[in-house]
């Protein structure tokens, strides 16, 4: 099998400057905006069977120019009106769905790209019975990875950054956010974000990054009175100015949990933060009930990852927001549950049920979720979370994107947004999660242009 992967994806001169997308068995559009509630299970999906079969006048296409989605609809209509508004089809380039779906680009809202270094012996721990904030407290998990990263260059880490990126672009990702987190003190964590900054502007997958000094305490503040506070100290005072000055970091996030970063010192980070111009995120209640849900209701949190163990008031505080329209997006991470071999997942069901609209990540990370395989996620989401399959897909592309700040940008196939998208090898969005581990991608686009395509 022959692959091909244009790095950079930022347009050429001499490609075409539209491209039309046909012969799709299925058009998953995710018209429509933000998805919660019930609404979560309808994907705005065009079947081609509905008009005759994939080659019909009226089989749904997909029409991009420059860059952008300029219309999606029945074949013939659309090629009619494009060319009464000056664009004929001889302008654009075609790309064969060959009976496949047609999807956006995924979305990847919550990944640990960047860090150096292994964790395969914690696995070990934990079929032994080391839970994860014992590895912590021994100076294993995060602070082991901290060790390595300080370590390392940033050549290292672009290295590293390319590597990963290039495997999850062959899994349909065509944006990304990336955390930093793993250098604790500010030359680290500022070589973190210029990475991740270089790795956005190389393209071609899209990466926004975020500033999560507040992942762990490091070794040197650990024999201090008092180090949490300490560091939470440290942050404020020598790294977020830092960070804000630098100018690459979109938001800040703080692990709140127990044993880590308490609710109060999490708001006095993200506060800071806040004060700073960078949005609030967290990391909120994924061992047990620490408030997480509350606070990220409360600022008004563009995000609340995890969520493995909310209290019934932090699912309340959450129902709230989404009701009053100022939803936080409940970003969950399956993968990360599966791995540690845990057995309480986070309570989907419940949170769509509640109006809570419901994203998906694979939080990539070198100790709990070595995943790049965002489709992969999508079946643990199925089969753990209960979800379904139109479920699981719009979280990890219109609730993605609106996780990321991006809902009017990327996340569903509608004129004017950027012309992101996957043709899968199947003929329904729905064998997308069928088919465990598999690598269905035919063809990705970004930005209107084919990025990688398998024939």
């Amino acid at each position: 099998m022959t692959l091909r992967v244009i790095h950079g994806g930022r347009g050429s001169s001499d490609l075409a400057p539209g491209l039309l997308i046909t012969g799709a068995s299925e058009v998953v559009t995710m018209a429509g905006g933000l998805r919660m509630g019930a609404d979560q299970d309808d994907p705005a999906v065009l079947r081609a069977a509905d008009a005759g079969g994939s080659d019909a006048p009226d089989a749904p296409v997909v029409a991009c120019w420059e860059g952008r989605i300029v219309a999606v609809g029945p074949r013939e209509s659309v090629v009619a009106a494009l060319a009464a508004e000056g664009l004929p089809a001889s302008r654009f380039a075609r790309l064969d769905a060959d009976g496949g779906t047609v999807t956006p680009g995924l979305i990847d809202a919550h990944t640990h790209l960047l860090f150096a270094g292994t964790r395969e012996g914690e696995l070990l721990l934990r079929q032994r019975g080391a839970t994860y904030l014992e590895i912590l407290a021994a100076g294993g998990g995060i602070l082991s990875t901290v060790a390595a990263t300080r370590a390392a260059t940033e050549d290292d880490l672009l290295a590293h950054g390319r590597r990963w990126l290039d495997e999850m672009l062959s899994h349909g990702v065509t944006t990304v956010e990336a955390k930093s987190g793993y250098g604790l003190d500010p030359a680290t964590e500022l070589r973190l974000l210029h990475a991740a900054g270089i790795l956005g502007e190389e393209g071609p997958i899209d990466v926004v990054p975020t500033y999560l000094g507040a992942h762990a305490v490091p070794p040197e503040f650990r024999s201090q009175p008092d180090a949490a506070d300490a560091y939470v100290r440290s942050i404020i005072q020598d790294q977020l100015p830092l960070v804000a000055a630098q100018g690459i970091a979109r938001f800040c996030d703080v692990f709140c949990e127990r044993g880590v970063f308490s609710m109060e010192q999490s708001r006095l980070v993200l506060e800071a933060a806040m004060a700073v111009g960078l949005e609030p995120r967290l990391h909120a209640d994924e061992i047990a009930p620490s408030g997480g849900a509350e606070l990220a209701a409360e600022l008004g949190a563009i995000s609340a990852d995890h969520l493995a163990a909310p209290s019934a008031e932090g699912i309340d505080a959450l129902a709230r927001a989404a009701a009053e329209g100022r939803p936080v997006i409940a970003t969950l991470l399956p993968a990360t549950t599966w791995f540690l071999m845990a057995d309480d997942y986070a309570p989907a069901r419940r949170l769509i049920e509640r109006g809570v609209p419901v994203a998906i990540a694979s939080d990539f990370n070198p100790g709990t979720s070595p995943t790049p395989n965002l489709s992969l996620v999508l079946t643990v989401a199925c089969l753990e979370l209960g979800l379904t399959p139109a479920e699981a897909l719009a979280g990890v592309t219109v609730n993605a994107a609106h996780a990321l700040g991006l809902g009017d940008e990327v996340g569903s196939l509608e004129p004017g947004r950027q012309a992101d998208l996957v043709i899968w090898r199947v003929p329904s969005y729905v064998q997308i999660p069928y088919y465990p581990g598999a690598n269905l991608v035919r063809a990705v686009v970004k930005r209107g242009q084919p990025i990688l395509e398998r024939p």
